[in-house]
């Protein structure tokens, strides 16, 4: 007899005496009861809840809103798919960041990515009940690496693609790509319920919702 047989052959004896596993019930909600704009309201919330610096945009307005939170900003990171027209209006200020792209045929280095001040990303989808915004690695979004080392993430969010529950949102995501799920800057209180910001990510998280 192998080690292995051993070890499962004891498993199942241990188990011959146990009581049956119950049917656990599943008849959790899966389908939003909101209107878009309370779906709206509650996620704002929630962010300020947790700290998130929010601005409600129209589409029309972000390349202007854009760099006005980017003002001062010497440089940042985006993923290679972001919406080139976001970025518009960095292209006409002598005083605006370095954009840096990050692509499947230039992946910037942990360095690199430590080097800058900021990364500027869409987003998949986003829980209003959870206040959690999720990104699932699409062109727009990129690598999970390029969220989670700059200091500060800008992320942009459509307000269609807000959804109340948690079920909803997992239709929408694409189950082979790497996801980050987002709720509030990186934030820890393990060391005698003291909080810390920035210890597994961005210290700071802007999130535009575009209306």
């Amino acid at each position: 007899m192998s080690a292995r047989e051993d070890i499962m052959n004891r498993i199942k004896s241990a188990l011959r005496d146990a009581p049956e596993t119950p049917v656990v019930p599943r008849a959790y909600r899966r389908s939003s009861t909101m209107s878009d704009a309370q779906r709206l309201e509650q996620l704002v919330d929630r962010l300020v809840d947790y700290k998130a610096n929010v601005f409600l945009t129209p589409a029309a307005e972000v390349p202007a809103k854009l760099a006005e939170l980017l003002a001062g900003t010497s440089s940042i990171v985006v993923p290679h798919g972001l919406p080139q027209e976001w970025l518009s209006a960095l292209k006409d200020d002598a005083g605006a960041p370095a954009v840096h792209v990050d692509s499947p045929e230039r992946r910037l280095t942990v360095a690199e990515l430590d080097a800058v001040d900021a990364v500027v990303t869409g987003a998949a989808t986003a829980v209003s009940e959870t206040g959690t915004i999720m990104l699932d690695g699409s062109d727009d979004q990129g690598r999970r690496i390029i969220s989670l080392v700059p200091d500060r993430h800008i992320c942009l969010l459509h307000a269609a693609d807000i959804v109340e529950v948690l079920p909803e949102a997992i239709a929408r995501l694409e189950a082979s790509r790497p996801q980050t799920w987002i709720s509030g800057p990186s934030a820890t209180s393990d060391i005698e319920l003291e909080r810390v910001e920035g210890v597994h990510g961005p210290r700071t998280l802007d999130v535009m919702i575009l209306t």
